[in-house]
């Protein structure tokens, strides 16, 4: 997400234009933090994106972390036939 800070515009600038804490922004620039949908809604109208666009980032993101993880043996559903 860093690459869509304006050049020259720093961490703290940016969560002045956003109002929100600087140590905020920084979290979720760092990842470590999630883009909620409070978050998205502030990018979207600051930047002039879609509020999804971010959103779809965050969700992509949190499917990849999941993918990095064991994943549990789990069955398919048995359906009944109709």
């Amino acid at each position: 997400m860093r690459e869509w800070l304006p050049e020259g515009k720093t961490v703290t600038d940016a969560a002045k234009e956003l109002q929100i804490f600087r140590v905020t922004l920084s979290k979720v620039l760092n990842g470590n933090a999630g883009v909620t949908a409070g978050m998205a809604l502030r990018l979207a109208a600051w930047l002039g994106t879609p509020p999804d666009v971010w959103l779809g980032m965050q969700t992509e993101y949190d499917l990849w972390q999941a993918e990095q993880l064991p994943s549990p043996n789990i069955k398919p559903l048995e359906r009944l036939a109709a």
